[in-house]
């Protein structure tokens, strides 16, 4: 993959993101800046999810743990678990907001 092809993935997966938190009714706030898009919650917890162009991953860190993604067959999967992003991002989510999160 070549950077144009890193940096379209990952803004279409951040606009995703932010265009369906817009459609979420639970106390989350949330800001894109150069490219790190910080997700705010009640309970004072953050999900941070930016880009690594160096090694052309999707970084995410939540309250309980910081998580590397390549892109690998149409999807952003775990570095070392082979998980889905979206499935550890809604649990992440879910957990912090104290609420079920559904991302697609």
């Amino acid at each position: 993959m070549n950077d144009t092809e890193f940096h379209t993935l990952i803004d279409e997966q951040l606009n995703a993101i932010e265009e369906q938190l817009d459609e979420i009714d639970a106390d989350i706030d949330y800001e894109m800046m150069a490219g790190i898009l910080t997700i705010d919650f009640a309970d004072g917890s953050k999900v941070i999810i930016n880009r690594q162009e160096p090694v052309h991953q999707l970084w995410l860190a939540t309250r309980k743990n910081g998580y590397h993604f390549n892109y690998v067959d149409g999807a952003w999967l775990d570095d070392r678990t082979g998980e889905n992003f979206l499935d550890i991002f809604n649990n992440a989510c879910s957990e912090q907001a104290g609420e079920p999160i559904k991302i697609r």
